[in-house]
């Protein structure tokens, strides 16, 4: 049994598929030649988004999370495609992790909450490929972007309540990671 913080844990033992799915994005990103093909990655990145927030919706509140409301959310990716001057395509059929507890909607919530940190090298990668606008989502929380993070990650590990509870967080952020994949 480990008694390490579930932060910790979740990091190690869902490097594997982390590192999967950045290769996959890494890749999708270093073809983007166009704001129609930024566009497209964004709206993968929409259309998961989106889904997993409704899947933790029931589970993650002001209560669990005080500044749940502030964070960054689908809405953010959603004003980038319209500032491009697209629409959102929806993707239908796609896997999502099953979330059915506060255990598993902080594992999803790892995932989400970590893409801000890899947002500014995303941005800066877009603008080399001549892409000016719609970087709402991946400019993170700013300066605030590590407080951001932080308290985050105090939430997660206050909420890790037992081995049970770490182990479904564990599993359910390797699963949003693996799931994430299918999108691009």
């Amino acid at each position: 049994m480990s008694q390490s913080l579930l932060s910790a844990r979740i990091k190690e033992e869902t490097k594997k598929s982390h590192q999967e799915l950045e290769k996959k994005v890494v890749l999708k990103l270093k073809g983007i030649r166009s704001e129609a093909d930024y566009a497209g990655f964004l709206n993968s990145f929409y259309n998961y988004f989106n889904t997993v927030e409704k899947a933790i919706a029931p589970y993650i509140s002001n209560k669990v999370l005080s500044d749940y409301a502030e964070r960054r959310n689908s809405s953010y990716l959603k004003a980038d495609i319209e500032e491009l001057g697209f629409e959102i395509k929806p993707s239908v059929g796609l896997p999502q992790p099953e979330i059915t507890s506060l255990s598993a909607a902080l594992g999803a919530m790892y995932v989400m909450e970590g893409s801000i940190m890899g947002g500014p090298i995303i941005v800066e990668i877009l603008k080399k490929h001549g892409i000016t606008k719609g970087f709402s989502f991946f400019s993170g929380y700013g300066a605030e972007t590590g407080k951001m993070w932080s308290a985050f990650v105090s939430v997660l590990n206050a909420n890790a309540s037992d081995e049970q509870a770490k182990q479904i967080a564990v599993n359910v952020a390797n699963d949003t990671f693996a799931k994430f994949q299918s999108y691009f």
